[in-house]
C-alpha cells in the first residue's frame, strides 16, 4: 500500500488540519500545545508528500474566520508561525520543498509578513519537489470576491474582455498558487469543507478522517493517498463500459 511508484497518486492535496484544540482538552494540555504538536505532524506529512511525488500539499492553517478565537490563541499560533519558519527553512531548502504562503497576509503584521517573504524567497529553487502552500487568513467566498473585484478592475481599465472571461481567468486573479486540488482530507471527524478553497475543490475526492491532526500518522496519510488511487474520476463524462 505504501508504495511510492504508484501511477495514480494525486498530484495536488489539501489538508484541513482540524482537531489541534480538541486534541489539547483531551489530552489535559494547552490548546497551544495542540497547536505545536500539529506543526510536528505537518513536518512528518510534508516528508511523506516529497517521497511519494506529491506535487503540491496546501494546508488550511489559519481561516479568515479564526480571528473569531481568543486572542491568547491567535497570539500563540502567530508565534508559531515564525518558530516554524526559524526552525524549518533549511531543512525545506535541502528537501528543495518550496513555500508559498496566500490570504490576507497583511492582517498578520509586519514581523509575520517580513518573515514569510524570507521563507518564500530562501526555499525557491528551479526544480521543486514539492510545493508547500500555507493557507494563512483565508477563506474561499472571500477569494471569489477578491477575484470578482480585481477582474472587474481589469474589465473597465479594459484589460480583459468581458466575454473572454473563463474559468482560467478566476484562477489566474485568484491568491490560491494551486488550481485545482485532487484530493481533500479533513481530520478532526467533521464533515464540512470549512470555507476552504471552495474555487479549486469543485472535483476533488473528498476523505473525511475521525483522527484529530496531532494523532494523524503517515500510515493514515498513504492510506489516503493509496484510496484516492483506487477511484475512477470521470469529470462528469460517461466512461465505456
Amino acid at each position: 500500500m505504501a508504495n511510492s511508484n504508484i501511477k495514480n497518486y494525486p498530484k495536488n492535496v489539501g489538508i484541513i488540519m482540524d482537531g489541534n484544540g480538541r486534541w489539547a482538552i483531551k489530552n489535559s494540555l494547552k490548546i497551544s500545545q495542540g497547536h505545536k504538536k500539529g506543526v510536528e505532524i505537518v513536518r512528518n506529512i510534508v516528508e511523506d508528500s516529497v517521497k511519494h511525488g506529491i506535487e503540491s500539499l496546501t494546508l488550511y492553517a489559519f481561516s479568515s474566520e479564526n480571528w473569531n478565537r481568543p486572542k491568547a490563541e491567535i497570539n500563540a499560533i502567530k508565534k508559531l508561525v515564525v518558530e516554524a519558519i526559524n526552525d524549518q527553512v533549511e531543512e525545506l531548502k535541502e528537501k528543495k520543498v518550496a513555500l508559498k504562503f496566500f490570504g490576507h497576509l497583511d492582517e498578520f503584521g509586519k514581523k509575520i509578513l517580513d518573515k514569510i517573504k524570507y521563507a518564500e524567497n530562501e526555499t525557491q529553487t528551479e526544480k521543486n519537489k514539492l510545493n508547500l502552500n500555507i493557507a494563512l487568513g483565508h477563506g474561499g467566498q472571500q477569494d471569489i470576491v477578491d477575484v470578482i473585484k480585481k477582474v472587474s478592475q481589469k474589465v473597465i481599465a479594459k484589460e480583459i474582455d468581458l466575454n473572454k472571461i473563463n474559468v482560467k481567468t478566476v484562477l489566474k486573479n485568484s491568491s490560491v498558487p494551486v488550481d485545482e486540488i485532487d484530493l481533500l482530507i479533513r481530520t478532526g471527524g467533521d464533515k464540512r469543507i470549512s470555507n476552504f478553497l471552495l474555487y479549486q475543490i469543485a472535483y476533488a475526492e473528498i476523505i473525511f478522517i475521525k483522527k484529530y491532526w496531532p494523532d494523524f500518522t503517515s500510515k493514515d496519510y498513504i492510506k489516503c493517498l493509496y484510496d484516492f488511487s483506487k477511484v475512477s474520476r470521470r469529470f462528469g463524462k460517461r466512461l465505456n463500459y
